[in-house]
């Protein structure tokens, strides 16, 4: 671009800083109903509390950034909108992704590489991803579970093969879709999913028990029921600070010296921004996150200026298996059709019924395949002795079921499987009634969503606006940030993994900054 061309852009960024700040000092005042979300330093005459840097939300990517500020040697205070620390995350399995050769694989016995790693991310995830991010991510896993087990995580020296997060107090397993076609056949699998050792659903509990531990003990400043309402911005563009609100509607005037790094979560608690970006997920039957997960800080970046990336994806999970019994039965559309192989990981299924099915799928059983024990996750739609009268009962176009099962059974006979390379594991025909469907459909079933779009950032951590730049002193990491996540979400972990590890860069990179004037 010539000067003419550069100097035309330079102006064009002054003059919506300057129109942002002015709007933002147009007399209305902080906190009322129609308060901006973007407020002008001018305004601020005086502040309430001041530190080195402003973080805010508590979940693995908030704790983690605050930790690495903390440790650099900066002042830090943590603010959370909930009465209780540890957001999403303390509701989340608890799994982080990570290989390469972590401590954990190595003493198992299984070889790795961040090459395989990154070529399974790469082409099993969305088009087009965040290659560097992605690739940086790769590479410090081991040292990035070292840092983990340093901060008192417990992992035990313990893996399964079972498809699903482990019961008991396993730590490593197959967490996504690596043994599924066609991630198997694009990179080398390895068991990935690095989760606590303990046994049941609490591995997100013990992952965030840990790290507000050593939160506790670092010297940060936390406050709990205390919400972000606004950016406090400079005349230069600079993040400044933020205006706050606790649970008694007191508002205080936060100055952050270095930065703020926003870690509020998603939005799939927002139904307004969910019908508007992500309309896929809106009739998912389970919003799944923290209650605080409400786009605050999604918002509060886009207001500064920072562009925003894959709003409409986040992972829709059709939790199919355990019992992996099931898998050797079919999935079909609402014309009967087999659209992905069944051993799919559920976050693969329930993005492909969500985002490419309109929503509607089924599951057809046989006797052997069917759920033996009672559960109510998908509702059993239809039962019969003949798949031409199971088709009818569950309103299938005719003749359409009878074909796909005849075509799925001729080749399964034979252990193929031509249109999805199931493997042999779950590879059988269908027979022995009786036949059932079940419903796999996003408002029947049991389908949790969550929300994986946010605002640009670059591998520090650093927001960035529309014009490709950095906004000075505004740092974001989880699920405020379109980050490693993407539809389809291809493996547990990822998105603990990337609010950890990118946490992390966000607290060293802020706590470098200079202090403002």
């Amino acid at each position: 671009m010539d000067k003419q061309g550069k100097g035309a852009t330079a102006i064009g960024r002054r003059r919506v800083l300057q129109g942002l700040a002015g709007a933002a000092g147009l007399g209305v005042a902080a906190g009322s109903a129609a308060a901006p979300a973007l407020l002008s330093r001018s305004e601020i005459k005086s502040w309430d509390v001041t530190t080195d840097v402003l973080v805010a939300g508590s979940g693995s990517a908030g704790v983690s950034a605050a930790l690495e500020a903390r440790r650099a040697g900066v002042e830090v205070l943590l603010i959370e909108s909930l009465p209780k620390l540890g957001g999403s995350s303390a509701m989340s399995g608890g799994v982080v992704y990570a290989g390469g050769g972590t401590a954990l694989q190595r003493a198992l016995g299984v070889e790795d590489s961040a090459e395989a790693m990154y070529n399974f991310i790469v082409s099993a995830g969305t088009l087009h991803p965040q290659l560097d991010k992605i690739q940086l991510y790769c590479e410090g896993s081991p040292a990035h579970f070292d840092w983990l087990v340093a901060q008192g995580v417990p992992y035990q020296e313990k893996m399964t093969k079972a498809k699903g997060l482990p019961f008991g107090d396993e730590s490593l397993y197959y967490s996504g879709n690596e043994l599924a076609w066609p991630a198997v056949d694009a990179a080398r699998p390895a068991p990935r999913g690095h989760v606590p050792g303990v046994s049941g659903m609490n591995g997100g509990r013990t992952l965030m028990e840990a790290l507000l531990a050593r939160l506790a003990e670092s010297g940060v400043a936390t406050r709990a029921g205390v919400s972000g309402r606004q950016l406090v911005v400079e005349s230069d563009g600079r993040i400044a600070g933020m205006v706050v609100q606790d649970d008694a509607g007191r508002f205080q005037r936060i100055r952050a010296r270095r930065g703020v790094v926003l870690a509020c979560g998603g939005f799939i608690h927002n139904r307004e921004m969910l019908r508007r970006y992500a309309p896929q997920l809106y009739d998912c039957s389970v919003p799944w996150g923290n209650a605080g997960d409400l786009g605050a800080g999604i918002n509060m970046g886009i207001a500064a200026g920072a562009e925003a990336l894959r709003m409409h994806q986040g992972f829709a999970i059709a939790p199919m298996y355990p019992p992996e019994n099931v898998l050797s039965g079919i999935v079909v559309n609402q014309f009967g059709q087999r659209f992905i192989s069944e051993e799919s990981y559920h976050g693969v299924l329930g993005d492909a019924i969500a985002f490419h099915q309109q929503g509607r799928a089924y599951l057809i059983t046989d006797d052997d395949s069917a759920y033996k024990m009672h559960q109510d996750n998908f509702p059993l739609v239809a039962e019969s002795a003949t798949i031409g009268d199971l088709a009818a009962l569950a309103g299938f176009p005719q003749g359409a079921l009878q074909h796909t099962v005849a075509y799925y059974n001729r080749f399964a006979s034979v252990g193929r499987d031509p249109l999805f390379h199931k493997s042999h594991h779950y590879l059988r025909p269908l027979q022995g009634p009786p036949y059932r469907v079940w419903d796999l459909s996003v408002n029947r079933a049991f389908f949790p969503a969550h929300t994986f779009g946010g605002l640009h950032t670059d591998v520090d951590g650093r927001v960035i606006n529309s014009f490709g730049e950095a906004i000075p002193g505004l740092y974001a990491a989880g699920r405020t940030v379109a980050g490693l996540p993407t539809a389809p979400y291809i493996a547990s972990g990822l998105s603990v993994g990337d609010c950890t590890f990118f946490g992390r860069r966000a607290g060293r990179s802020v706590a470098r900054q200079e202090v403002s004037a």
